[in-house]
């Protein structure tokens, strides 16, 4: 296994999905699908999803597929990176959620059953509590991870608290890169929610969408830290974004190739010249998400949860 890309993901299969009216405050991606019943979202969720798994397992990623229950109401369930990130020291990382019902998709029996499939957890590393405080951290949505490199990218929201990113940093020797990235909408410019919808980092090259990031120094600052690090870097549009481009992930199939996760819309969102540019480095994997995105306002990088655990 790489460093940087992972061959096991773990993928929740969603049993209640829909649009959460909890993340739409701030998830300026959601949009309420006109002449769809909830059971008909559900039903489209779960197609695109067992879709995407076998996708993914064609090529030789490892997929450990959890089912969701029907106990509580989660309907983000299907965004497990969120609430979970696994290491390859055998630590777990449980982190603080925004809304409310998100908080809830926590669950100690998924644990078990990477543990059960031979996975080593010797530590938990539980922010949680920060809750209690109206200070969140949402996982690898909020933190963009060059393990290679021990570097985090971050850019400030209200689910991405400075104070804890450092901290994180800290507890895992790994130096921030912290700042602010926008979206226009309805003329305003407002905080994107999560880092990882305008910027994916794979071994050697970066996606990222540069006009997101307003201060000019903040957009230098986070451009020459990719290219110390060798990254060749790949510019999207704001546009591009809005189509869930900078919402990829690079993942290891058989034979340790790697492959450039996204959605088909994604993909169709991309010049020729930028498919290339990706192509020299990994090949391509894409599959159809788009009830889960336009409900969801997340894509495929959100729904795997990568895991570097060592196994015994």
């Amino acid at each position: 296994m790489s460093q940087q890309a992972a061959n096991t993901v773990l993928m929740i299969r969603p049993v209640q999905f829909r649009m959460n009216e909890q993340t739409a405050v701030n998830n300026y991606y959601q949009k309420r699908l006109e002449g769809l019943t909830p059971a008909n979202v559900n039903q489209k969720a779960q197609e695109e999803f067992d879709g995407f798994v076998e996708r993914l397992r064609s090529v030789g990623v490892n997929v450990v597929v959890v089912d969701d229950t029907k106990e509580s109401d989660t309907p983000d369930s299907i965004f497990p990176n969120n609430w979970i990130s696994f290491h390859d020291n055998a630590e777990v990382v449980l982190y603080p959620m925004f809304a409310e019902n998100r908080r809830l998709e926590r669950r100690e029996d998924i644990l078990d059953i990477l543990e059960e499939k031979g996975f080593k957890i010797n530590e938990i590393n539980d922010y949680t509590s920060a809750e209690e405080d109206n200070i969140f951290l949402e996982g690898t949505g909020s933190m963009i991870i060059d393990r290679e490199n021990a570097k985090v990218y971050a850019a400030l929201s209200p689910r991405a608290d400075e104070e804890l990113i450092i901290e994180f940093c800290e507890d895992n020797d790994m130096h921030p890169v912290i700042f602010e990235a926008y979206q226009t909408v309805d003329g305003k410019r407002l905080p994107i929610y999560h880092t990882n919808v305008m910027m994916s980092i794979a071994e050697t090259f970066a996606v990222i969408c540069g006009d997101s990031i307003d201060d000019k120094q903040e957009r230098k600052l986070v451009v020459n830290s990719l290219k110390e690090d060798g990254k060749e870097i790949i510019y999207i549009t704001e546009d591009q974004v809005n189509h869930f481009a900078g919402n990829m992930l690079q993942v290891e199939g058989k034979d340790e190739q790697l492959y450039m996760v996204m959605s088909t819309q994604a993909y169709e969102s991309l010049t020729d010249a930028q498919i290339k540019a990706i192509e020299k480095h990994c090949a391509i994997l894409h599959a159809p998400l788009y009830t889960i995105e336009a409900c969801g306002g997340g894509s495929a990088r959100c729904m795997l949860a990568e895991v570097f655990l060592p196994q015994e």
